[in-house]
């Protein structure tokens, strides 16, 4: 059930090209199913950033069971993505990431917690 949001004061040209890059990129980074990524973009917001309107993006990435030891390795494959992929330096990103409990997670009328869902590779 990943959940990458991308929130930027820029525009995205081809923004869903950049979306399914993104929902791939997420699951290979995860090594989840692409199946259970969602990405949610948020282009051209009012947003500031060490006082100023340069370009700067805020990502979100929601994961079951999202390791606060791998929180390192991903924040520098997430940055790199984004400059990449949007010209937006790293020191202008922030990244907030989040494990929740698989039961505070839903899905397909169930939560994740429930066993008789049967997507503990979630």
């Amino acid at each position: 059930m990943p959940l990458l949001t991308i929130c930027t004061n820029t525009d995205i040209d081809h923004a869903d090209t950049f979306t399914l890059e993104a929902s791939a990129f997420t699951a290979s980074l995860l090594a989840k199913p692409e199946s259970y990524v969602m990405v949610k973009i948020e282009t051209a917001r009012t947003m500031s950033f060490a006082g100023s309107f340069k370009a700067a993006a805020h990502l979100q990435l929601k994961s079951l069971g999202l390791a606060e030891t791998e929180t390192e390795r991903l924040s520098a494959a997430l940055c790199q993505f984004i400059e990449d992929r949007l010209s937006i330096p790293a020191a202008r990103i922030y990244i907030e990431f989040a494990s929740p409990e698989r039961s505070m997670w839903g899905w397909d009328n169930h939560t994740f917690g429930q066993e008789s869902v049967g997507l503990n590779q979630s």
